[in-house]
């Protein structure tokens, strides 16, 4: 229970990545938000917490909207009598070549990926500030670091976020507060799980270990992160890939 009685909010944390995180946090011995722009993932995120013991509260809002979040924010702090963790994992994607991708797309994805953790963590640091403490965890992704093909707005955001990772933990850091990221390779996700046999097989083969990662992988190193364990680090970016080979 390294978390015991922390207050956590986890954005995305509807499926996937998001939710095991918020799972592992819970199980950890914290409290946890669930934030996502699915209203149909929510409730049953915040009843899994409920069932290991914990306070959990569920909202839907668009991390994009600077005012919607901070109130947001605003509310779950009070609700939850504080804010000690925030993991940054809400993210879309709406690939196509450059050449062929509309600046909406480009746009969405940017908004949502990179601007959405950026008003989180102005509406968090205020209250992490305050308290000299706090714990920031933005889940950026392999693809920010090597880039991909049909994907230059995911790779612009997850890049993005590791360069803000930085900042912040520069500007944070003497308020007692760590930021760090991680990134991800390929997850075992409700968005891989489509993808053909083929194509499947083709990443594993990519990957030292030979599998896929899964949601815990991740969620294991952000536990870590946001724990005492992980105090001396900062701005730093841990990729949780399996050794894939580029």
């Amino acid at each position: 229970m390294r978390l015991e009685n922390k207050k956590a909010v986890v954005t995305g944390a509807g499926q996937g990545i998001g939710r095991a995180i918020a799972l592992r946090l819970a199980r950890e011995g914290a409290d946890v938000a669930v934030l996502d722009m699915n209203e149909a993932t929510v409730p049953a995120v915040v009843k899994e917490i409920e069932a290991l013991g914990r306070k959990a509260v569920g909202r839907v809002v668009d991390v994009g909207d600077p005012e919607a979040t901070s109130a947001v924010l605003k509310e779950i702090t009070a609700e939850l009598g504080g804010l000690d963790i925030l993991v940054n994992n809400a993210g879309v994607t709406r690939d196509n070549l450059i050449v062929r991708m509309s600046p909406d797309d480009w746009d969405l994805v940017l908004r949502v990926n990179l601007k959405g953790a950026f008003n989180c963590i102005r509406a968090a640091a205020r209250t992490m500030m305050a308290q000299r403490s706090g714990r920031i965890v933005n889940v950026s992704s392999v693809i920010g670091i090597t880039g991909n093909v049909g994907q230059a707005n995911y790779a612009a955001s997850k890049a993005g976020l590791i360069g803000l990772t930085k900042s912040a933990a520069k500007e944070l850091g003497a308020r007692g507060i760590t930021v760090n990221a991680v990134a991800p390779g390929y997850i075992e996700t409700p968005m891989t799980a489509s993808l053909p046999d083929s194509v499947r097989e083709t990443f594993a083969s990519k990957i030292a270990l030979g599998r896929l990662g899964r949601p815990e992988d991740v969620a294991n190193v952000v536990a870590f992160l946001v724990s005492d364990d992980g105090d001396y680090l900062t701005g730093q970016t841990i990729c949780i890939d399996g050794g894939m080979a580029w």
